[in-house]
C-alpha cells in the first residue's frame, strides 16, 4: 500500500475559505472524490491527523473532524496501532500516486461511458436574441400582468388556515378544488357539460399533448392534421412514431371533404385541430364544418383531438363553442389552456375527456408529474371562485383588441404593398402572405442586423408559399411601429434587388 507521505494531497484538496460549506466538510468531500475516482487506491494509509493538518496549513481538530465524517460514511476504517486506511483492498496494481492528472477531480465526465439513442425529432426549434425588437407567434404581454394582485392572493392561500383544509383534498392528478372551479369555467364560457372527474390537470398544452399521445396512438398509426400545423404537435406525433398526413386548410378551416376521402383510402387515428383560430393562419373553422367532422369521426371512427389554444383571446363577436361541446359519441379530447394572459407562473394547461379515459391518463400524469403544483391551482381556483378571472380577461381583451386594430392599421400602411393579410377575430397574431416570394431567411438576417428578431419558427416557405405568423399581443404601439418600419424597410430592399 502506498505511503501517505507520498500522496500529493495539496495538488487535489482546494479549501476555499470564503465558501459557506466549512472547511472540514470541503476536505472530505474531496477525499471522497480522491476515492471514488481511483486517486486514492483501495488500502492507502492516510497521514495523521497532524501530518494531514500541517500538509493542507489548518488546525488539527478539523482533520480529526474530516477523518470523523470519513469514517461515519463509511469510507475509512482504524486499524489499531497503525494507522487509518481508505477501505476495502485493491486487487490491481495500485495508481501510482502523483501520476494522475490533478485537474480530473475538478472536472465533471464530459460524455458518458455508455451507448444510448440520440434523436433529432425533438431539437429544440426555438432560438434566443437580444435584438431590442421582437416578433413571436402570439404570446401576451407580461408587463399587463397584475403581478401584485396575484401574489396578494397567492400569500392569502398560505396565511389563512381555512385554506389548509383545501391542500387535504390534493392528489397527484391535481386540485380538486381548482378542477370544480374549473369544471365550472368551462360549462359556463365553452358549453360544456363536464365535471371535475373529466378533468386532467397538466403543465402546459404540450403536457397534454404529450400525455394523449402516449396512450392513444402507436407506431404506424395515422394522424391528420391541417397544412400548416403547429410545429411542437407534430414533432411529439412524430416521437411516438406515427404517420402524419396533411390535410387543406382555406378560410373556413380544415377541408371536410379532403379528410371524408382520405378515411374512404385507410383508417385515421386521430384528426389534430386548431378550431377556434387555426395555428397558424387564425382562421376559424366553420359551423357546418364543425358538423361535418364530427359525423365523419363517429362514422370512421377517428378520434378529434381539439386544441383551443388560445379560445380567452376573442374580441368583435362570441367565440364559436368547440366541437366538445356537442359531441355525444365520445369521439372529442379536449385540450387548451387556462391563464394564458396571467404571469407565466399562474398557468395551467388542461384534458377534458370521458371519466374512462381519464382514469388511464391519472396514470401517466402520477408518473411525469405526481406532485404538481398545489398552490398554484389554489390560487387559480380562488380567482374563478371570486370572479377574478373575468375581470381580468375584460380589462386585456380590451388592451389587445386596441393593439390588434393598431397592428394592422400599421402592417397596410407600410406593408400594404409587399403582403395580403386578414384582420383575426381574434388570438394574438396576424397570419401574413407575401406577394412576392422573397426569401424568409435573409429577412430575418437582414432584420437582426437592424435589431429586430424574427425567429425561424414563424417563417413558411415553400415553392407555393411565401408567409409569416406575426404576433402582436407582445407589443406596445411604439414597438409595434418600430418593428413594422424595420421590416417594411429590410423587405423592401429584398424586393427591389429581385427585380433587377
Amino acid at each position: 500500500m502506498s505511503s501517505p507521505v507520498e500522496v500529493p494531497y495539496q495538488s487535489f484538496i482546494k479549501i476555499d475559505r470564503k465558501a459557506d460549506t466549512t472547511i472540514y466538510m470541503q476536505i472530505a468531500h474531496q477525499l471522497i472524490n480522491a476515492i471514488q475516482r481511483g486517486s486514492l487506491p483501495l488500502g492507502t494509509k492516510l497521514p495523521g491527523t497532524r501530518a494531514l493538518s500541517q500538509i493542507l496549513e489548518v488546525h488539527r481538530n478539523t482533520i480529526v473532524a474530516v477523518y470523523d465524517e470519513l469514517f461515519a460514511q463509511g469510507w475509512v476504517e482504524s486499524v489499531p496501532n497503525k494507522g487509518t486506511f481508505v477501505i476495502g483492498k485493491n486487487e490491481e496494481k495500485p495508481l501510482k500516486i502523483g501520476s494522475f492528472n490533478k485537474n480530473n477531480l475538478k472536472q465533471y465526465p464530459q460524455s458518458t461511458g455508455f451507448s444510448f439513442k440520440t434523436t433529432n425529432i425533438l431539437d429544440n426549434p426555438f432560438e434566443h436574441s437580444d435584438c431590442e425588437y421582437m416578433f413571436n407567434d402570439g404570446v401576451p404581454d407580461i408587463r399587463l400582468t397584475q403581478i401584485d394582485q396575484h401574489s396578494r392572493i397567492y400569500t392569502s392561500i398560505l396565511k389563512r388556515k381555512g385554506h389548509h383544509k383545501m391542500f387535504g383534498h390534493y392528489n397527484h392528478d391535481g386540485s380538486e378544488f381548482f378542477k370544480k372551479n374549473l369544471a365550472n369555467y368551462l360549462n359556463l364560457s365553452r358549453g360544456l357539460a363536464v365535471s371535475k372527474n373529466n378533468l386532467l390537470i397538466t403543465r402546459s398544452t404540450e403536457m397534454s399533448i404529450y400525455i394523449v399521445s402516449q396512450i392513444l396512438l402507436a407506431a404506424g398509426d395515422t394522424v391528420l392534421v391541417g397544412d400548416l400545423s403547429y410545429f411542437s404537435v407534430n414533432m411529439i406525433f412524430q416521437k411516438v412514431g406515427v404517420k402524419i398526413l396533411s390535410v387543406p386548410i382555406d378560410e373556413n378551416g380544415i377541408n371536410a371533404d379532403a379528410v371524408r376521402e382520405i378515411c374512404r383510402k385507410q383508417k385515421i387515428r386521430m384528426l389534430y385541430l386548431t378550431p377556434h383560430h387555426h395555428y397558424p393562419t387564425t382562421v376559424t373553422l366553420s359551423a357546418q364544418r364543425r358538423l361535418e367532422l364530427l359525423n365523419l369521426a363517429n362514422e370512421y371512427g377517428f378520434i378529434i383531438l381539439e386544441d383551443d389554444y388560445d379560445y380567452d383571446f376573442h374580441y368583435d363577436k362570441s367565440p364559436i363553442l368547440p366541437l366538445a361541446s356537442a359531441d355525444t359519441y365520445g369521439m372529442v379530447i379536449y385540450i387548451g389552456s387556462f391563464g394564458k394572459s396571467l404571469a407565466p407562473g399562474f398557468r395551467a394547461g388542461f384534458i377534458v375527456a370521458p371519466e374512462n379515459l381519464m382514469t388511464e391518463m391519472r396514470k401517466y400524469l402520477g408518473i411525469i408529474d405526481r406532485q404538481g403544483d398545489v398552490l398554484m391551482e389554489q390560487v387559480l381556483g380562488e380567482m374563478i371562485a371570486e370572479g377574478e378571472i373575468h375581470r381580468y380577461l375584460k380589462k386585456s381583451l380590451k388592451v389587445y383588441q386596441e393593439r390588434r386594430d393598431r397592428f394592422t392599421e400599421l402592417l397596410g400602411e407600410y406593408l400594404g404593398d409587399f403582403i395580403t393579410f386578414r384582420k383575426p377575430t381574434g388570438g394574438l397574431a396576424v397570419w401574413t402572405e407575401w406577394k412576392v416570394p422573397i426569401n424568409l431567411m435573409q429577412l430575418s438576417r437582414n432584420c437582426s442586423q437592424d435589431h429586430l428578431f424574427l425567429p425561424r419558427t414563424l417563417l413558411y416557405q415553400n415553392q407555393k408559399l411565401t408567409a409569416m405568423r406575426l404576433g402582436y399581443g407582445n407589443l406596445d404601439f411604439n414597438e409595434m411601429k418600430k418593428s413594422i418600419e424595420i421590416l417594411s424597410q429590410n423587405a423592401g430592399l429584398l424586393i427591389h434587388s429581385k427585380q433587377k
